[in-house]
């Protein structure tokens, strides 16, 4: 049984335009999740362990006070591009766009006020919940009216996220769910005892400011192979790495296709990534210092998370060689990600 409540969860702030938030709480008899109609946020997830108890796994806030003061884009949907851009800099059509530097010398995860940072219009479904707005030609300097749906859906432990957008003008698009995940629970210290696999032969190699190279590497026989499951602590400690921040270059097919796995052993907590997309981002909270306070107060160190997110391969727009992140008028972006809880 499926069931959708709908709630008030606060009130944003005069600032921000004011308007009510409001929480969707999806419940299945294994996972039970809860969005915001701000930034489309997955709030809370919480799913089964081996002991049949449930866990919160997803960081984030209790309060709405949390999701608008500035924090790394907890369970956001983030856009109108996901990741960097170059020099937050494009032509498209012979013509120059500029958008705001909010990452270095870059543009990230749509700027200033991107999509992550506004309310959307719910409409409550039989399994889930569609959310709907308008970015106006110009938005965060990127052209075109592009309309843009977001599709929570849930049946059993498997949580579909689709994304569907459409543009009067010809404009970058990429967008991504920007969960920061936990299988033993948020608020658990590190990811360490987690066990990661990703199935890419390829991954993109990044300058210091993490704009890809242009190169597109082989895994075999480096630390970006994650093929077959790796232990995260023992490899990053192995491999004398910080942490991941790196776009992983899956086999591009339209279909959907089992792309990443994630598993927490002392648990038997586990999730498994399929998508339509060409990339998924590889991200291990490394900026995370634990000076922000989540959710039952607790803080969230470096490391305390990781993000697979989905998407097109960063500063694309400016890759003619990448997966084009283009939408032109009369056409359709249509991409689904699916999110599978289970014990393992």
């Amino acid at each position: 049984m499926m069931e959708v409540k709908r709630e008030v969860f606060g009130q944003m702030p005069q600032e921000e335009g004011g308007g009510v938030v409001e929480k969707f709480v999806l419940k299945s008899e294994s996972v039970k999740v809860e969005i915001l109609s701000l930034g489309c946020i997955i709030a809370a997830l919480e799913t089964k362990g081996r002991d049949g108890k449930f866990a919160d796994v997803v960081l984030g806030f209790d309060t709405l006070e949390g999701y608008t003061r500035k924090h790394p884009f907890f369970g956001a949907v983030v856009g109108r591009v996901a990741n960097r851009i170059a020099k937050g800099r494009f032509t498209v059509d012979g013509k120059e766009y500029q958008l705001f530097l909010n990452n270095g010398p870059n543009s990230l995860h749509g700027g200033a006020r991107g999509f992550d940072k506004v309310l959307w219009s719910p409409e409550v479904l039989p399994n889930g919940v569609r959310f709907f707005r308008l970015s106006p030609d110009g938005e965060e300097g990127y052209p075109g009216d592009l309309k843009v749906w977001v599709t929570y859906t849930l049946s059993g432990g498997e949580l579909a996220i689709n994304y569907r957008a459409q543009t009067s003008k010809t404009t970058p698009i990429n967008l991504t769910n920007h969960a920061y995940f936990n299988l033993a629970g948020q608020g658990s210290r590190d990811i360490y005892d987690h066990e990661i696999s990703i199935e890419a032969d390829f991954y993109l190699p990044v300058d210091d400011t993490k704009i890809p190279t242009g190169e597109v590497a082989a895994v075999q026989g480096t630390s970006f192979d994650l093929r077959q499951p790796v232990e995260l602590g023992k490899h990053l400690q192995k491999f004398r790495l910080d942490g991941f921040d790196h776009n992983f270059c899956l086999q591009q097919a339209p279909a959907r296709r089992l792309v990443a796995r994630a598993r927490h052993p002392p648990t038997g907590r586990a999730m498994e990534v399929h998508t339509t997309q060409p990339g998924i981002q590889f991200y291990t909270g490394n900026n995370l210092d634990g000076s922000l306070k989540g959710k039952g107060a607790v803080t969230y160190p470096k490391h305390s998370a990781f993000c697979l997110e989905t998407q097109n391969w960063p500063d694309a727009v400016n890759k003619p060689q990448f997966p084009s992140t283009l939408l032109r008028p009369g056409e359709e972006y249509n991409h689904t990600t699916w999110l599978l809880f289970n014990t393992a």
